[in-house]
């Protein structure tokens, strides 16, 4: 599994981020070690996971020095053991110490947005209803946390606000009813821009239904009055659950029918992954 087109060319830009916040004048540290000493070493994953980061991984040491170079041993979508080598590192020690935990930050982080994702896909599998993401994600990684969603299982909502119209309390408020936000969305929006509206309560739902909306969102339904939604909503819009969802009451809210569920905790509540650099060798100094 690899990043799309727009995932992979928002990377040297988030990698230069965080070797600029990590290293800004220089590795005062890594100068300890003579600059000519060559280096092997190898990552370690401590624990079940699903590995998700590698293009993130390797552009870090890309930037920092060409010359080293990086051994997978699995691949983005793998499951991960206790113990498991991911991969060999091999270049100048001084570019390896320095790029080490940025390059590890994002890979213990992409994997863990990766393995939180397929468990909460596997507590809906054999079921109709899909999983979605939010973006509720960290700043200045969406496309990365989305991209290690996908890899995890599920599907991406929309990336941002410029992808598709999600109708909430706040717009209804100051529009000054669903229907008046409906018809402003429709009219201003560039052709084809989906648009999604998110009702509190089945009056609400009966309104967005009415203005022909396609796409609803529930918010924070109770289970009966969400199966009352589904019924509402049948052959007339596509039906999403949210609303401080857990992976334990997943598939009952699966069971009411709707057609998706989005889980902000999929990035926001990031899990990192144990993973750990490790140098097995170090060749002299020329």
């Amino acid at each position: 599994m690899h990043p799309d087109a727009n995932t992979l060319a928002a990377i040297p830009a988030q990698v230069r981020a965080a070797l600029d916040e990590d290293i800004g004048t220089g590795d005062l540290t890594a100068a300890l070690v003579p600059e000519n000493v060559e280096a092997s070493a190898r990552v370690v994953c401590r624990d079940q996971a699903v590995l998700c980061g590698q293009a993130w991984f390797d552009a870090v040491f890309q930037a920092l020095d060409p010359r080293v170079e990086i051994t997978w041993q699995t691949r983005d979508g793998y499951d991960l053991s206790a113990g498991q080598t991911l991969c060999q590192v091999r270049g100048p020690a001084r570019a390896i110490l320095t790029g080490e935990r940025c390059a590890l930050n994002f890979l213990q982080t992409l994997s863990g947005t990766a393995t939180t994702t397929r468990a909460y896909v596997a507590a809906i599998a054999g079921m109709h209803t899909k999983l979605l993401d939010t973006r509720k994600t960290l700043p200045g990684l969406r496309l990365a946390q989305k991209y290690a969603v996908h890899v995890g299982g599920a599907l991406n909502h929309r990336k941002g606000l410029y992808d598709a119209i999600l109708i909430k309390e706040n717009h209804i408020a100051l529009a000054g009813s669903i229907t008046a936000a409906i018809e402003a969305a429709r009219r201003l929006a560039p052709p084809n821009t989906p648009v999604e509206v998110e009702v509190e309560n089945l009056d609400q739902l009966r309104s967005a239904l009415a203005a022909g909306v396609k796409q609803v969102l529930l918010d924070n339904f109770p289970l009966e009055l969400m199966r009352e939604a589904v019924k509402l909503a049948t052959d007339k819009a596509t039906v999403e659950a949210s609303g401080g969802v857990g992976i334990e009451g997943l598939r009952a809210i699966a069971a009411t029918g709707v057609d998706f569920i989005s889980v902000g905790s999929l990035t926001k509540h990031v899990h990192a992954v144990d993973l750990s650099l490790r140098v097995d060798q170090l060749g002299p100094a020329v």
